[in-house]
């Protein structure tokens, strides 16, 4: 009985009510699905929302990053449509291996998001600034190296976009198995490295967490170069969903990867949130649009005005949640690592051992 008590009070909890909402949701979703159409419950549709959706999960991973350390980047769409030009340029004009132009474009994400974030901290300029100019000159060189589509025709683009794994009675692509290798990544260093860690610290009280020592501007660089990294992945990934590339592929894909990182539960303030949320807020984007196509009498455009009021109700629930936890007198609010560096710490001892395993929340 105490540990399901226990379990209850860690549900409740301001930090994992968020992800505990979104699981609900989503298995409400496929519920609903289930119930209503025929053939939605079944092993093979839940592959397929990760077999549709795997590079956005990827762009969302990068996200997540971002909003913990209290950021923003509206440039994950224009790199992915870039990163599926340079591809298609690389290969169908130059010839390149895909061996070889994988680790370009990767290179390409990487330095993109890390010169953003230099911007950011040293000039201090406002992320949404940066990362919205960054998105019109990804978008804008887009055109300048073609304004044409550009089909992949190389064998080894169409073995590895035609690969599959069967999984029991259903079956994944190539592009499931790289978005999970980066979503396991992505919650080992969050959780279980000084980077997470420190990722937390800055999202939670940047000014606490440069007066505790830790390298504020290292971090924050990282965040965005991490951002690039999975937006050129992504972009990789969906070149291998369709074969091809085009400067308007990717256009509102920022805004889905905010969305499912928000439904996933990671606060837009930052300091809090969980990597595998992402994964779920992915879903219920995905179980939305699968809703509507069995339904098959619903206007596409439904997707939108339905993940509009998602985000909507969980930007009210992150603060309520806030308002709540500031009432109780939490110590460090949302239980950001920054918490800290305020202006009246709890004495070390008093700290419970559940609490230093709470995600957001330094060991000590």
């Amino acid at each position: 009985m105490t540990r399901i008590l226990e379990a209850l009070a860690r549900v409740v909890d301001p930090r994992t009510l968020p992800i505990a909402v979104t699981i609900l949701l989503f298995c409400a979703l496929f519920g609903f699905g289930s119930v209503m159409y025929t053939g939605f419950f079944s092993w093979q549709v839940l592959l397929d929302l990760l077999v549709d959706n795997a590079f956005l999960l990827i762009v969302a991973i990068g996200m997540t990053f971002v909003i913990v350390s209290g950021g923003i980047d509206l440039s994950v769409g224009s790199v992915v449509a870039l990163t599926t030009i340079v591809e298609a340029v690389l290969s169908e004009h130059m010839h390149l291996s895909v061996w070889l132009i994988i680790p370009i474009v990767l290179l390409m994400g990487t330095v993109f998001g890390a010169v953003q974030g230099a911007l950011i901290h040293f000039f201090k300029l406002q992320a949404f600034i940066v990362t919205l100019a960054g998105m019109f000159f990804a978008r804008g060189l887009c055109f300048l190296i073609t304004t044409q589509s550009i089909t992949i025709t190389d064998p080894t683009f169409q073995r590895i976009s035609a690969f599959r794994l069967n999984i029991g009675i259903g079956s994944v692509s190539a592009n499931v198995l790289i978005a999970l290798a980066a979503l396991a990544a992505a919650i080992y260093i969050a959780h279980f490295t000084r980077f997470g860690r420190n990722v937390y610290a800055v999202g939670g009280n940047p000014r606490s967490a440069l007066l505790m020592g830790l390298p504020v501007a290292h971090t924050r660089i990282g965040v965005y170069a991490l951002s690039g990294f999975c937006s050129a992945l992504g972009g990789a990934v969906f070149t291998f969903y369709v074969l091809s590339g085009y400067g308007l592929q990717g256009q509102g894909m920022e805004l889905d990867a905010i969305a499912a990182t928000v439904i996933g539960g990671t606060l837009l303030t930052g300091g809090v949130g969980y990597v595998i949320g992402s994964l779920f807020g992915v879903g219920i984007l995905g179980t939305i649009q699968t809703l509507i196509t069995f339904d098959g009498t619903l206007s596409s455009w439904w997707t939108r005005i339905v993940i509009g009021a998602l985000l909507c109700a969980f930007c009210l629930l992150q603060r309520l949640i806030e308002r709540h936890a500031k009432s109780v007198g939490r110590p460090g609010g949302t239980g950001a690592v920054a918490s800290s560096g305020r202006a009246h710490p709890q004495p070390e001892s008093s700290a419970s051992a559940s609490d230093t395993q709470v995600l957001g929340r330094a060991p000590g």
